[in-house]
């Protein structure tokens, strides 16, 4: 996932966005009924789905890991946060001293690679705070405390649990043993329930401590160093295919040193397996490309304890020796890379490898004797530098078949769905044959239902695809709408989409880095988004193979692309000059050289504008989206021209046209992403996608002449007179989108279908003479588009009811803005 795409949040309904969009016409009123018809063909062989066809996809952002669904209650349990982390992080964070403690990093520590320790004062406690509003304890639950301490022998720790009302627990008393560092453990029981918990530890002498630790007994599965429950047991019910971690940025950004006296114990490191496996308290920690810590509490071992449990293949990723998500750095260290790629080797010996040699024992010492049965590596992710990439990714690649031939290695195509790097990538992913080819993309939900067809036109020869990370910009149920359409799409080519995973999968609601996300929480509670519902009723109904339908369209007029123009900057100040609009013949729309005032122009957006010597200028250089708009909303087939010139500041220039409102235009963005590339991006709701992109950077104080030609729905870009490139938007965004599947077990035909409209789907069904039952089993999801599930609200959830009208041909009324899948039994 990339750290500069702009996450948006959406607003209108299902059928308005694609009004918005211009790509359907609006019904008369919400009672209006669209007739379909679906015919299905049950002698044809549709594709084989894999049992691995959906799968998750665990990334530590958003606190999925430490605050989430690790376990763990205790905050900064080594002492070990840094500004290195977050500049607001202090050894101390989420601690507070009564009398005299400090955080020491010397040669007293526990061990190496656990630098810092506290030491507390004789009559003197320390008080964590935890996650949230505090730690979380239940009635009646038990809960594990341990900690590491060192001190005179006879010394005594006083460890209690409590709240702003009170004990919440027996306090609890630890005696040292000895001199040295020893562990030391307690059970509390509590009497209350509480979500706002402080576990406070005080000593009777001077004592160290280190990795204070408070778990519930109730973990997932009942592991040791475990998952919070009710996480896990959300990702369980999903029954997903594969499991891929831990990410995601974390692993191809920072240093590629280890944590080491070499590296002067490097903060700012990839993901690096061998950091996370072994006792928790010899892990490494390490700083989040999020903002935060890592602790490593979870980390290789239990990703892969988790997949066993939840029967998902583990598809780990490992860093490929070229940053991405804005870093876009190459490593040239050739020792370091032949390190990296014996570490990748080593992961495949640690999760298949026998007790007898090296990285097997190791698992087996953890507690995992048998193997974990690894069939799938990823190496790199979202690499912006693809030709740097593939060279490395082919001896990562080389090495791993000439030990490992029955492994698959997965390569990627960057952080888009389209665009010169992952047009390269692909290019160099093809000629290289690479088995599997992993891409990225979060788009706006209209992209998603234009794009149903996506994979109908790839190379059946070529590499397979991991759809790793997917999203339409939003928690509502019109985005789960909208992915449901796209995922017909995915399941119709499953010979090409061999694995599928929505991203980011959890999200600490106190925590948000990234947003749409799968599952919300906090420190007490946890409830599944609308995207969630949408990619369980998929991937427990997937089926074996599909079965090939057809279904007629939606009636839709592709309305020429309509609206006014803009004036734009993000993070940047420009001057912008002469602005002119003709209409196709050439007749003036506007005009205006900024001689007087600005009076034509509406500001919609951040920033400050204002007329300086004749041009008329943004000189905020920090602000994002400093939108101004001029000319007519119905204003189509015209010709724009501006002169700009970059003043300062990270890129370069935005100009817009087809301007509807704030959240419906396009917009030419030169210089965007740090200035590395330029593209015409499309907002529908506010939610952006990109339609076409070139690499390409603007100079400071250098005069551009900018020129826009639309026509109908054609639009051709013209830069300093000659043409930078052009395209067509014609792409319908089809709401009503079908796929069926058949389940070999059960025998069932599973009819699916995605109604995202605001009127009924009256749908008369062909089963293609098959012989079938006259009752269906059917599950629906329906809901007001602009339905948000949270903690106390569950607008979006299956009903499952029976349809006793099924024959080989059949009508179905579809009810507006749903999913629905029928399973029919064959006989």
């Amino acid at each position: 996932m990339s750290r500069t795409r702009t996450r948006w949040r959406l607003g209108l309904t299902a059928t308005a966005f694609l009004v918005a969009a211009g790509l359907v016409t609006a019904p008369a009123h919400a009672e209006d009924v669209t007739d379909y018809a679906i015919t299905v063909d049950p002698s044809a062989k549709g594709a084989k789905i894999d049992d691995t066809m959906y799968g998750v996809f665990f990334e530590d952002i958003n606190r999925a890991a430490d605050g989430g669904l690790y376990a763990e209650l205790v905050q900064n349990r080594s002492f070990e946060y840094s500004t290195a982390d977050n500049t607001s992080y202090t050894p101390l964070t989420s601690w507070t001293v009564d009398g005299t403690g400090q955080v020491v990093n010397d040669d007293g520590r526990l061990n190496e690679r656990n630098r810092n320790y506290l030491s507390l004062g004789a009559g003197s406690s320390v008080t964590n705070a935890g996650y949230n509003t505090g730690i979380h304890v239940e009635q009646g639950k038990k809960y594990d405390f341990s900690v590491w301490a060192r001190g005179a022998s006879g010394t005594a720790l006083a460890v209690t649990l409590q709240d702003a009302d009170g004990p919440l627990a027996t306090a609890r008393k630890v005696t040292l043993r000895k001199d040295g560092w020893a562990k030391y453990t307690a059970t509390f029981t509590a009497t209350r329930t509480s979500s706002n918990g402080r576990l406070t530890v005080g000593s009777s002498a001077a004592a160290a401590l280190d990795m204070v630790s408070l778990f519930p007994r109730d973990t997932y599965k009942h592991q040791p160093n475990g998952l919070r429950k009710d996480l896990a047991e959300k990702v369980e019910a999903l029954q997903p295919g594969f499991l891929r971690f831990p990410g995601g940025c974390l692993v191809n950004t920072g240093s590629m040193e280890d944590y080491s006296e070499a590296s002067n114990w490097q903060r700012k490191r990839s993901y690096q397996w061998k950091d996370t496996i072994g006792p928790v308290e010899e892990r490494a920690t390490n700083s989040n490309f999020w903002g935060y810590n890592q602790s490593y509490g979870l980390g290789y071992y239990e990703y892969f304890r988790f997949a066993e449990d939840v029967g998902a293949m583990p598809l780990p990723v490992v860093p490929a020796l070229v940053t991405g998500c804005g870093q876009n750095k190459a490593t040239d260290d050739e020792a370091l890379l032949k390190r990296h790629i014996q570490d990748a080797l080593d992961l495949i010996e640690f999760a298949n490898g026998p007790v007898t040699s090296t990285w097997g024992k190791k698992r087996a010492q953890m507690g995992h004797p048998k193997p974990f049965h690894l069939t799938h590596i990823g190496v790199g992710n979202e690499e912006n530098l693809p030709v740097e990439f593939m060279d490395r990714f082919k001896q990562f690649r080389a090495a791993i078949e000439a030990k490992y031939p029955d492994i698959t290695v997965v390569s990627n195509s960057g952080p888009d769905d389209t665009g010169q790097t992952f047009d390269t990538a692909w290019q160099l992913n093809r000629e290289a044959k690479v088995d599997m080819v992993d891409e990225h993309y979060y788009n706006s939900p209209s992209w998603f239902l234009q794009n149903n067809n996506r994979y109908d036109s790839y190379d059946r020869n070529g590499p397979k695809v991991f759809l790793g990370e997917y999203a339409s910009q939003g928690n509502a149920f019109k985005n789960g709408l909208a992915e449901a359409a796209f995922m017909t799409g995915l399941e119709r080519n499953a010979d090409i989409v061999k694995l599928a995973s929505y991203a980011p999968l959890f999200a600490n609601e106190d925590y948000v880095q990234w947003r749409p996300d799968m599952v919300w929480f906090n420190n007490h509670a946890s409830w599944n988004s609308a995207n969630y519902e949408v990619q369980k009723l998929f991937m427990n109904n997937v089926g074996d193979r599909v079965v090939p339908s057809k279904a007629t369209g939606t009636p839709s007029l592709l309305a020429p692309i309509t609206g006014a123009v803009g004036l734009s900057t993000w993070a940047t100040s420009a001057a912008y000059d002469d602005v002119k609009v003709t209409d196709a013949d050439g007749n003036t729309l506007l005009t205006d050289d900024f001689s007087a005032d600005a009076s034509k122009w509406t500001h919609t957006g951040g920033g400050s504008w204002s007329i300086q010597d004749g041009q008329y200028v943004q000189t905020d250089a920090a602000a994002e989206n400093t939108m101004v708009s001029a000319g007519d909303a119905n204003w189509h087939d015209y010709d724009v021209h501006v002169k700009a010139t970059k003043k300062s500041g990270k890129e370069g220039f935005l100009v817009a046209f087809g301007v509807k409102d704030t959240g419906n235009y396009y917009w030419w963005n030169l210089g965007g992403w740090n200035n590395t590339q330029s593209a015409v991006e499309q907002a529908v709701d506010g939610g952006k996608s990109t339609l076409i992109s070139k690499a390409g950077s603007i100079e400071t104080g250098r005069a551009y002449d900018i020129d826009i030609k639309v026509r109908g729905r054609q639009v051709t870009l013209f830069l300093d007179g000659k043409e930078w490139g052009s395209f067509k938007d014609d792409k319908p965004a089809e709401p009503f989108r079908q796929v069926v599947t058949k389940d070999k077990k059960s025998g069932d035909l599973i009819v699916k279908v995605v109604n995202a409209q605001s009127s009924a789907a009256r749908t008369a069904v062909d089963l293609g003479g098959a012989k079938v039952a006259s009752k269906a089993k059917v599950t629906t999801l329906t809901a007001d588009p602009n339905a948000v599930n949270s903690e106390t609200q569950t607008p979006v959830a299956p009903v499952t009811s029976t349809f006793s009208g099924v024959a080989k041909k059949f009508t179905y009324t579809f009810p507006a803005n749903s999913i629905t899948f029928l399973r029919i039994k064959q006989r």
